[in-house]
């Protein structure tokens, strides 16, 4: 199995504002190197914003007209979250995953954060969502998913955990602990981008982005509170020589969601 090569933009948003943070994110990613997966902050659009019927766009909309028109261009798949507004006509924080191919999978943030009050912006989503890609599973999770050990459980359908956020400074105790234990606990690879600067709310970010291995260890990490560019490459054979020889996962406890 061949290395998967990442890449993680931490860097500042424009508070609502698509056409400055797309017009942004383009001239990042125009100067990247050959990669497999870029990987962008939670509502890269917008910055983390609970006036859902002012930034979110249709399902159809420019934000991810935008991601298939990057993805294509890369070579590589392309994942990042964005306010979208359903069919339903419900508001979801929803983070796409789009392929140089233009499929396009995606997941509805489950856990909302309440004391943003993000749980009366916007609809919970009900489904995990673990995509294929060259030859790596990536469970999709956003921001505060992180907190809920239950629902990002490794019951071996996944190697790679994505957690795009905008997770504030005041807790990045609880974001650099709580990242190290989800990788040692599913025995998987981990994947985080955090945004940095301050927001329209006055909230500041320190970013703290990084790439942890399934035991643990740092493969990448980029400075507190500076923009940047974290790239890492995940070894998909290693991890599996690793899971063979330490099955932990066969002790696991059983349980269901509801």
């Amino acid at each position: 199995m061949s290395a998967v090569k990442v890449i993680l933009l931490q860097t500042t948003l424009h508070w609502q504002d698509s056409a400055a943070n797309l017009a942004h994110f383009s001239e990042l990613l125009a100067g990247l190197p050959a990669t497999d997966l870029v990987v962008l902050p939670e509502m890269f659009s917008s910055g983390f914003s609970m006036q859902s019927a002012e930034i979110a766009e249709t399902e159809t909309g420019p934000g991810l007209a935008w991601l298939i028109e990057q993805a294509k261009a890369l070579n590589a798949a392309i994942t990042g979250s964005m306010a979208v507004k359903t069919v339903t006509g419900d508001y979801v924080n929803r983070l796409y995953f789009v392929t140089p191919d233009g499929a396009v999978s995606y997941y509805d943030k489950r856990h909302l954060f309440r004391m943003a009050g993000e749980h009366q912006a916007y609809r919970a989503g009900q489904q995990r969502v673990i995509v294929r890609w060259r030859g790596l599973r990536f469970c999709l999770q956003v921001c505060y998913d992180l907190r809920f050990p239950v629902f990002s459980r490794n019951l071996n359908d996944y190697d790679v955990l994505i957690y795009v956020a905008n997770w504030p400074a005041a807790r990045r105790h609880a974001w650099n602990s709580l990242l190290l234990a989800r990788a040692i606990e599913n025995q998987a690879f981990v994947l985080a981008v955090n945004r940095v600067g301050q927001d329209g709310n006055d909230i500041h970010y320190s970013g703290d982005s990084v790439v942890i291995d399934y035991q643990g260890q740092l493969l990448a990490s980029l400075a507190k509170g500076e923009a940047g560019v974290l790239s890492a490459s995940l070894d998909g054979g290693a991890l599996a020589q690793y899971r063979q020889a330490f099955p932990a996962y066969l002790d696991a406890d059983r349980f269901s969601l509801d």
